[in-house]
């Protein structure tokens, strides 16, 4: 049994696309779905001040999240949107863990090889680390 979803979203097409994926399966099993997006701050050695682009990145993901809540509430499902600074898809595993998420959804987009071996960095990740189910939706 499915009792908690998470879902990596970053307001892209794909991840789009893996809402909506997710909210059927959260409707299917009763789940709770929690929606995660993840700031990633500036790579080390960069001149800049990091909790300021952090802080604006978060503010970006809570914007983007504030149509998710809307929806989420339109089909009764019950779950949390959350902003994690880091990796994508090592907050994404990290969350999921912490949680008792049973169940990861996240969204595919690459469409030609070299898309497909950039992906390498969330969708790949998550399935190779999980420690659940991870389903990853294309289009």
């Amino acid at each position: 049994m499915i009792r908690k979803i998470a879902l990596g979203y970053d307001g892209s097409e794909s991840s789009k696309n893996a809402l909506e994926f997710a909210l059927d399966l959260a409707a299917k099993f009763r789940s709770e779905l929690h929606v995660l997006a993840a700031s990633r701050p500036p790579e080390f050695g960069t001149e800049v001040e990091t909790e300021a682009i952090v802080e604006q990145s978060r503010e970006h993901f809570l914007s983007l999240l504030e149509p998710v809540k809307k929806r989420m509430a339109d089909t009764g499902t019950k779950g949390v949107c959350e902003v994690l600074v880091g990796h994508p898809a090592e907050q994404i595993i990290r969350y999921s863990e912490q949680n008792g998420v049973d169940h990861i959804v996240v969204g595919h987009r690459g469409h030609t090889l070299f898309e497909r071996w950039l992906i390498g960095s969330v969708a790949r990740q998550v399935v190779a680390y999980s420690h659940c189910a991870v389903t990853v939706v294309r289009k």
